[in-house]
């Protein structure tokens, strides 16, 4: 049996082999060719699943802006120039973030990067309750919100700052990007500290009357229910990406809101495939009572 019957099974279907050698018989002319060619390289378990999405994430992100990834302004954790260190240091603790926006009257004016490890010394002093945010300032990257994710990624590695502050056409603030942001559409989800454990589906944020949550997209729609003693529908679907998917007609998309009876989803997380992570709050339905 020659090379060329080799190629061909029983059949007389192309196997991958020559799919292979079809599409480099020629250099590619076009991103079509590249991506089916990994489709067939995945399919022959020549790349694993997470090589493919690495591939595949790396070719896509110098087509994504953005205005497409960013944390909105809404969801932004910022300080404000003029706050106590009682409620700034309370800031930090409650988020876990390492890095805030400081603004001043409003969150269009930034005024600079608190990096919260430059505070820590200042937590052993006596007088530590009479800071002044200003000297700890460190600039801080602006973009606009078209630029390209691939171009961002340069400016952060040579300027080696993980942060940037988006601004709209206009010049107000629209959100903010980190390194992470742009490295997570690349090689997947990258856990964090907004992050739920494996065994735990649903978070609250803050005190016990607060109505904000970190849910985890895969959360049973049964173990949602009795959580928040409510019955939301679980005859299609088991869990909670399921059914928002559905009720959004699409797969959506992070900063993506659904609203779902008395509840707002907000995605923080999804992929091309599925959603990950959810951020929660449940709408105050006016009753009788409140409307006299």
């Amino acid at each position: 049996m020659n090379s060329e019957d080799r190629s061909t099974n029983d059949s007389g279907e192309i196997t991958w082999i020559e799919k292979i050698k079809q599409i480099f018989s020629t250099t590619p002319k076009t991103r079509d060719d590249i991506n089916e060619f990994l489709h067939i390289a995945r399919d022959a378990d020549l790349l694993d699943n997470d090589e493919y999405t690495i591939i595949e994430g790396a070719m896509e992100v110098r087509d994504t802006q953005v205005r497409e990834v960013m944390v909105d302004r809404t969801q932004m954790i910022v300080i404000n120039i003029d706050q106590p260190p009682k409620e700034f240091f309370n800031t930090i603790v409650k988020s876990g973030h390492s890095r805030f926006p400081v603004v001043g009257e409003s969150n269009d004016e930034v005024l600079g990067l608190l990096h919260a490890k430059d505070l820590l010394p200042l937590l052993l002093k006596e007088n530590s309750t009479n800071i002044h945010l200003k000297q700890y300032l460190r600039p801080i990257h602006k973009v606009p919100e078209s630029k390209r994710l691939i171009n961002l990624l340069k400016d952060f590695r040579e300027t080696k700052k993980h942060m940037a502050i988006v601004f709209d056409e206009y010049g107000g603030v629209s959100g903010l990007i980190t390194i992470e942001d742009v490295l997570e559409e690349i090689v997947g989800e990258i856990e964090d500290e907004f992050d739920v454990d494996d065994d735990i589906f649903i978070k609250q944020l803050g005190d016990d009357n607060s109505q904000d949550f970190i849910v985890n997209a895969l959360t049973p729609i049964e173990e949602f229910n009795h959580y928040f003693k409510c019955e939301l529908d679980d005859s299609e679907f088991d869990t909670l990406a399921g059914l928002l998917t559905q009720k959004a007609g699409h797969l959506p998309q992070r900063n993506e809101s659904i609203n779902l009876e008395n509840f707002e989803f907000k995605v923080l997380h999804a992929d091309k495939r599925r959603l990950h992570l959810l951020r929660m709050k449940k709408q105050h339905i006016e009753s009788p009572k409140d409307s006299d």
